[in-house]
C-alpha cells in the first residue's frame, strides 16, 4: 500500500492506546463533521433508486454551482481507479509532488507516467493530472491558466477535492467542455470520509462511460441520503469555510511558535517545515496525537486541523511540553496564542500569505513575522 495519512492502525501498533484516545490529524478531513441526523431504514434496507441517484447528482450541481453532467462514486478515490479505462495508455504527465494513487494507478495500467514540475511541462500529454489546491502543499492552480492548457493535452483532470473552502478556484463550472474532468471528494470537507462518496464532473461522453464501469448501484442508500441534506445545506457550507479560514491562522500561529515554517496548505490542513519532522511526529504520537510526515520530504511535518476546544487544548499542551524537543529551527520562536487568536499574517488558508505571495518552495518569500496583539 502506498504512503498515505490516516493510518491511525500503525500509529496504535507503535504507540499504543485505543482509537477513540487519538486525535488523528495525519488527513485533511474535517474534525467536525456534518450532522447526519436521522437516516431512514429505507436508505439502508432497499437498493438506490434510479431516481434517488439523479436527485443526488442534482444536489451535487447546485453545490458545485454546474450545469455539467455528473456521476457519483464511492469517493474520488474510485474516480482515480478508472481513469486508466477512459483511453488507451500513453503519455501521462502530473503535476507534483501530490498525492500518489495517480501515478501509481497509470503506471499499473500501462501508462508511461511522468512527474513535472510547473504547469507549462504538462503540455503534450495524453492524459495531464493536477491537484487544485494541491495535496499536500496546497499550491494552486488559477482556472484561467489551467483552461488555456486544455486545449494543449489530450484530457486534463483537476482534482478538487480540496476545493470545497476555495470555491474561486473549481473549473466545475466550466466541466462540460470535452477533454475536461473534475474530481470532488464529498468525505474530506463533510469530515465523512467513511461514507465513501465523491463525484466526478465533465462532458456527458466521459461521464457516460464512468458511469457504465461504475454500475448501476456506484454509492449506497446512505450517501445518497447524507449526500442530498448535507451539498443543500448551503449555511453550513459558508459557516463551516469561515470557521475553517480562522483555525488555519490559528493553527499557523502554534506552528510559528515552536519554530516551524508554514510551507503551505489549504483550509483542511496545514504543512510545516522543520528539520526534526519525524521527530515532532513521534513526541506528538507518544500524546496520542497523529500527524504525517513524508519519506521524501523529511523535513515536512503536516497537520490537518483539530476540531473540538478540548482537540486544540490537547494539542497545545502537547507542543507547549515539549517545546525544545519538537524540531524547532530557530531560538526565536512566538509565544502560544491565545484561545480563538489567529495570526497577524503569514500563509492564508488558500495557500498565500496576504501580499500574494506563494508559499511554494519554488516561489515561497520569508514568511516569518511578530505576531500582532
Amino acid at each position: 500500500m502506498r504512503e498515505h495519512g490516516g493510518n491511525l492502525d500503525q500509529a496504535q501498533q507503535r504507540f499504543g492506546g485505543r482509537a477513540e484516545d487519538w486525535i488523528d490529524l495525519s488527513t485533511g478531513i474535517n474534525r467536525l463533521p456534518y450532522p447526519v441526523g436521522e437516516v431512514s431504514l429505507h436508505a439502508w434496507s432497499a437498493l438506490p433508486s434510479r431516481a434517488e441517484i439523479e436527485a443526488l447528482h442534482r444536489a451535487a450541481q447546485q453545490a458545485y454551482r454546474t450545469r455539467a453532467p455528473v456521476v457519483a462514486m464511492g469517493g474520488a478515490q474510485a474516480a482515480i481507479q478508472l481513469l486508466p479505462q477512459l483511453a488507451p495508455p500513453g503519455r501521462a504527465r502530473i503535476l507534483a509532488p501530490t498525492y500518489n494513487e495517480y501515478a501509481g494507478v497509470l503506471s499499473t495500467a500501462g501508462w508511461d507516467v511522468q512527474e513535472v514540475s510547473e504547469l507549462e511541462a504538462l503540455a503534450g500529454a495524453d492524459l495531464a493530472v493536477v491537484v487544485n489546491p494541491n495535496n499536500p502543499d496546497g499550491r494552486h492552480q488559477m482556472p484561467g491558466d489551467l483552461l488555456a492548457l486544455l486545449p494543449r493535452v489530450g484530457r486534463l483532470v483537476i482534482d478538487e477535492s480540496f476545493a470545497d473552502a476555495v470555491p474561486q478556484l473549481s473549473l466545475a463550472p466550466d466541466a462540460d467542455r470535452p477533454g475536461l474532468l473534475i474530481l470532488r471528494s464529498f468525505g474530506k470537507f463533510y469530515g465523512l470520509a467513511g461514507l465513501r462518496l465523491g463525484f466526478a464532473i465533465g462532458d456527458a461522453a466521459d461521464i457516460a462511460r464512468l458511469a457504465a464501469m461504475s454500475g448501476p448501484w456506484p454509492v449506497s442508500g446512505a450517501a445518497i441520503a447524507i449526500g442530498c441534506r448535507a451539498l443543500h445545506d448551503q449555511a453550513w457550507a459558508e459557516a463551516t469555510s469561515a470557521r475553517l479560514a480562522r483555525d488555519c491562522g490559528r493553527l499557523d500561529d502554534i506552528a510559528l511558535a515552536q519554530g516551524w515554517r508554514p510551507v503551505g496548505g489549504t483550509p483542511l490542513f496545514r504543512l510545516y517545515e522543520t528539520p526534526g519532522a519525524p521527530a515532532a511526529q513521534e513526541k506528538l504520537a507518544h500524546r496520542q496525537i497523529w500527524s504525517r510526515v513524508f519519506a521524501r520530504k523529511p523535513t515536512w511535518l503536516r497537520l490537518g486541523l483539530p476540531g473540538s476546544e478540548a482537540e486544540w487544548a490537547r494539542l497545545g499542551e502537547a507542543l507547549a511540553h515539549d517545546e525544545h524537543e519538537l524540531g524547532r529551527s530557530n531560538d526565536d520562536a512566538l509565544p502560544l496564542p491565545l484561545a480563538g487568536e489567529v495570526r497577524g499574517e503569514g500563509v492564508s488558508a488558500t495557500g498565500q500569505s496576504p501580499r500574494g505571495e506563494s508559499p511554494h518552495p519554488a516561489h515561497r518569500a520569508d514568511l516569518s513575522r511578530k505576531r500582532e496583539r
